[in-house]
């Protein structure tokens, strides 16, 4: 029986593929291997489709849409659409880039899942990107750039066939700093994979650090650049949007839903289930208003809103565990572990100071 392609987020195959991802979910976690299954299954129900034009095979999903299958997926299982935007990043940076000959020859296969993409890109955005000496560099040649150094933080570089991968250009050649980005395939020499980090939550994202040593990268890869501020260049630039946010709110409801299931049994736990429930309501109006384009609220108070609330609620979900809760293996000591990612990744200097003073007990003043 062939597997349908999920055409809408309303579409009921949507639901029958997150119960699959909920059902390979507990093995993920305790196994930390890569998702391949899952991945295979998001390509058989077409969801990398979504976020490509038509030109491309792609379906052209509008922001609202996208962020209502982020909702459902993350809910489902956070490692894996975690991983997904990470691949989307990588589609968007080159499906919107000048670069016509690149776009044909990766964009299909990729629509197809055929290949799978990432990005390296963070040190471009954190605080690596001060640093006196660039962490990687990108010496000009006749035929495109040379690359060398290393990029942090690469979700599924291992699996990768392609990185998207952010460079200073050296000083002697570009003294403001200009930087590009480049569709780096992984095969080339000079590009090391290193095993990936052992983190405390979504381990089997395989993320970790690519080193690369005299790559010889020749201009067909080029995404952009050399150009100041390369990040904000580009139809894919999408840097301080609502993606980490969408996680954060669908790892919330799934923790929700169980204090919700627990209900049915408990009296004692109707009154906070009802608080979390309204606040998750609030916050997922306001995330679906700012992907209409709607300016309901700021995309960072929206993002310290949703740390706060999936912290509360997975922590609210381990509370109503009890024991069981706190033994490896039940989705509720999973979920608080996969919540203090959201902490780290992407989180920029005001949410972090936010959070923080939301711990300390204290009223947060910028």
């Amino acid at each position: 029986m062939p597997v349908p392609h999920i055409t809408a987020p309303e579409d009921p195959a949507l639901k029958q593929l997150c119960a699959r991802l909920v059902e390979l979910s507990g093995d993920l976690d305790k196994s930390g291997k890569w998702p391949a299954e899952q991945l295979r299954l998001c390509g058989e129900f077409g969801v990398f489709e979504w976020f490509l034009d038509p030109a491309w095979g792609g379906q052209a999903w509008t922001d609202e849409q996208v962020v209502r299958g982020y909702l459902e997926l993350s809910a489902a299982c956070l490692t894996t659409t975690f991983i997904l935007t990470q691949r989307t990043g990588a589609c968007r940076r080159i499906e919107g880039c000048l670069n016509e000959s690149l776009k044909s020859r990766t964009l299909p296969q990729l629509a197809r899942g055929d290949t799978f993409a990432t990005v390296g890109i963070s040190h471009l955005t954190t605080s690596r990107r001060h640093l006196q000496n660039p962490i990687l560099t990108a010496e000009p040649t006749s035929t495109g750039y040379r690359l060398d150094g290393y990029s942090p933080w690469v979700t599924g570089g291992q699996a990768a066939d392609l990185i998207v991968v952010g460079a200073t250009v050296t000083k002697d050649t570009s003294p403001n700093g200009e930087q590009i980005l480049v569709a780096l395939p992984t095969g080339l020499s000079g590009v090391t994979v290193l095993p990936p980090a052992n983190l405390v939550g979504l381990d089997a994202s395989h993320t970790g650090s690519v080193q690369l040593q005299a790559v010889e990268v020749a201009n067909e890869q080029l995404i952009a650049g050399p150009v100041e501020n390369v990040m904000a260049s580009g139809l894919g630039a999408r840097t301080g949007g609502h993606e980490t946010s969408t996680l954060a709110v669908g790892l919330a409801r799934a923790a929700i839903d169980y204090l919700d299931s627990e209900a049915t049994r408990r009296e004692d736990l109707k009154i906070p289930l009802e608080a979390l429930r309204t606040e998750h309501d609030l916050i997922t109006k306001n995330l679906l208003a700012l992907a209409c384009g709607q300016e309901v609220c700021t995309k960072e108070s929206l993002r310290q809103r949703a740390n706060s609330l999936v912290l509360r609620a997975s922590q609210a979900a381990l509370t109503a565990a009890k024991g069981t809760g706190f033994v490896v293996g039940h989705p509720a000591g999973r979920w608080c572990r996969e919540a203090l990612f959201f902490l780290v990744w992407s989180c920029p200097q005001p949410v972090a100071s936010a959070n923080l003073c939301e711990l300390a007990g204290i009223d947060y003043v910028r």
